[in-house]
């Protein structure tokens, strides 16, 4: 037997669902095809992290670390420009972000792309291991990657769908969380780990398309892998290991 709905039910579930369709959208990222839930639209998440990187870029500058190193700064915006061009043709809507490229000598700075296209990269990193350019295009197709699968905005959601008070939470609140609440990291160790690999593959194929050498791409991996101590936190990322078996399979894929 079906019950009846009430009038009342009927509202209250319409509402319900126009609420849900304001505050989130799915899309999907290119290449993998993996399917993804945002509650923060990208204009807002863009306007965020364009603040956020004026801010570490002050702070940079102000301890005289920022594109303090003009050759390899060179390097690495001649090297990512072919990148971006790449990222571009797989979506065509990053034509459109504000794209910028910087370095910093601050040991403690690997590498980061920001949604929008902020892109930091730390020359201590390069030097250590010894980059030639087309591993330091995997790198840098890595980060950028991260950019192209909307992979911040996809965690601010995440931590916006942790909180009670969705969909009111504000945008700096899910980032403060992100970057400092152990608890909402450990929870999205899962999802960041996902993202990783994600990361690595796309990247390879943005380098791939870019038309640097699939070579290069697994001897970043393996430098990776002799790194000593190990350069990314475990809890987060696959291990170095397994990034090298993923770029050996895909390398053979992509060579094909």
């Amino acid at each position: 037997m079906v019950s009846k709905v009430s009038k009342g039910m009927v509202g209250r579930i319409v509402l319900f669902l126009a609420l849900w369709l304001v505050c989130a959208a799915v899309a999907q990222v290119p290449e993998t095809g993996r399917w993804q839930n945002f509650t923060f639209s990208p204009e807002a998440v863009h306007a965020y992290t364009a603040t956020r990187y004026r801010e570490i870029l002050a702070e940079l500058d102000a301890k005289g670390g920022l594109d303090d190193t003009p050759a390899l700064t060179e390097r690495v915006s001649r090297i990512a420009e072919t990148l971006i061009r790449s990222a571009i043709a797989l979506k065509r809507e990053a034509a459109t972000w504000q794209w910028e490229i910087h370095t910093t000598s601050d040991a403690d700075w690997v590498a980061s792309c920001m949604a929008g296209g902020k892109l930091l990269v730390g020359t201590k990193f390069i030097q250590q291991l010894g980059l030639d350019d087309g591993e330091l295009a995997t790198l840098l197709g890595h980060e950028i990657a991260h950019a192209l699968a909307e992979h911040q905005r996809e965690e601010l959601s995440e931590v916006a769908l942790l909180d009670p008070t969705h969909p009111t939470i504000e945008i700096e609140t899910a980032a403060s969380r992100l970057e400092t609440d152990l608890g909402v990291q450990i929870r999205l160790a899962r999802l960041s780990r996902i993202q990783e690999n994600e990361a690595d593959q796309l990247g390879m194929i943005l380098a791939k398309n870019a038309s640097w050498p699939i070579v290069d791409m697994v001897g970043f991996y393996q430098k990776l892998v002799d790194a000593d101590p190990p350069t990314f936190r475990a809890w987060s990322h696959p291990s170095a290991a397994a990034r090298l078996n993923m770029a050996q399979i895909l390398a053979i894929l992509l060579g094909r």
